[in-house]
């Protein structure tokens, strides 16, 4: 037989799961609505869009501010965790260059929501801070998978290349330029790669 404990701390478990998962459908749309509009967005509207009441922002966000940095922050830790999974799932070369499309999908996004970041930094917030260590650290995972599976040279300085890679993001990050932006990616990696 179930103790009544047992049901309350299933329950719990459950409101919890579900509370994740309004947070992260919020997120996902918020950041798309901010790319789109800007940071004036209405809050009716992300709710609408994310399937939520706009008490449900408010209870997660209570500030505009708390809300586009939550969103940025999401599509960081979307970039950074994926090196960890891509690594874990995938031939090291293959890892590391899918990880710089989904690297310019993130700087495509960041780009986006420029005007909803400013409003974050013009309020006192750091959304950046910590972002170039994570995202050196997420490449670092792949570049050294690539360098011990003799696939790419050894000594690349990741830093170096996170700066390429948002450069290649600042010429070509429009969904337009997708397939430009595709092309010196692949220049990109075939600097990395080992030679002879």
């Amino acid at each position: 037989m179930v103790s009544e404990q047992a049901v309350r701390e299933q329950a719990v478990r459950g409101r919890r799961a579900d509370a994740r998962r309004n947070r992260e459908r919020l997120l996902a749309s918020a950041s798309r609505l901010f790319v789109e509009r800007g940071p004036e967005v209405p809050y009716t509207e992300i709710a609408k869009d994310a399937g939520v009441g706009v008490g449900t922002i408010y209870r997660h966000f209570p500030t505009r501010e708390a809300l586009i940095e939550a969103a940025y922050r999401s599509e960081l830790d979307a970039v950074c965790d994926a090196a960890s999974e891509l690594a874990r799932t995938l031939p090291p070369e293959r890892a590391l260059r899918t990880w710089m499309d989904r690297f310019i999908d993130y700087m495509t996004t960041k780009i986006g929501m420029s005007d909803a970041i400013s409003a974050v930094v013009s309020a006192g917030g750091e959304p950046y801070a910590q972002s170039r260590d994570r995202l050196d650290a997420a490449l670092d995972i792949l570049v050294g998978a690539t360098t011990e599976a003799g696939c790419t040279r050894t000594g690349i300085n990741v830093d170096d290349v996170l700066m390429t890679l948002s450069g290649i993001a600042m010429a070509a990050g429009k969904p337009e330029q997708r397939e430009q932006a595709g092309r010196m990616l692949d220049l990109l990696f075939a600097g990395l790669r080992k030679h002879g």
